[in-house]
């Protein structure tokens, strides 16, 4: 492995054998990682996620601080488990300063916007249909939501196709006029 820095013992780096930043990283990772993952998962309440990006940053700022660090006065565990709490007090304050995230699983279950624009003119429709006169109302389900030609709505309605016809007129009218009280423009 190659670094671009000089070890912190001011010796160039050599390929293939780690800096003694670097073995000092190793050995700190393997002692300490897997307890201060354990001690972590308490903290965030079983997130494992959470508590692994914890540990990667309590050892980033363990290798920040190499300098500070003395591990030959003791066991580190204590300084890195103190860092650690910090960063999971430090999250917990900004997820109270900001608005909480909404994750996409509600989302997914929405219909797609053209679905739901659709649903919501049917509704509309459906209730604009509602103040409609009975006859006026027949004429225009077997018109246009069952596809008749005036001819077939009157043979199912039992009323002359004139009739029908003249009915669908003044049913659009009023449809339109209840629809316009909705909000809904042309």
């Amino acid at each position: 492995m190659v670094t671009e820095e000089p070890p912190g013992d001011g010796r160039p780096a050599v390929r293939g054998v780690p800096a003694p930043d670097e073995e000092l990283m190793r050995a700190l990772y393997h002692e300490h990682a897997g307890p201060l993952l354990g001690f972590v998962l308490h903290l965030v309440a079983g997130d494992r996620q959470r508590a692994e990006d914890v540990v990667q940053e309590t050892l980033l700022r363990a290798w920040r601080n190499l300098h500070r660090l003395d591990p030959a006065a003791g066991s580190l565990r204590p300084w890195l488990a103190t860092v650690a709490r910090r960063i999971v007090i430090d999250e917990h304050r900004a997820e109270l300063a900001r608005p909480r995230e909404v994750g996409a699983g509600p989302l997914e279950l929405l219909p797609a916007e053209d679905e739901l624009d659709r649903a919501l003119r049917m509704m509309t429709v459906a209730d604009a249909l509602g103040d409609l006169s009975a006859a006026h109302r027949e004429v225009i389900v077997e018109t246009y939501f069952k596809g008749r030609t005036a001819n077939e709505a009157a043979a199912e309605l039992g009323v002359p196709a004139g009739t029908v016809r003249s009915r669908v007129y003044y049913a659009l009218r009023a449809l339109r006029l209840a629809l316009e009280e909705r909000g809904v423009t042309s």
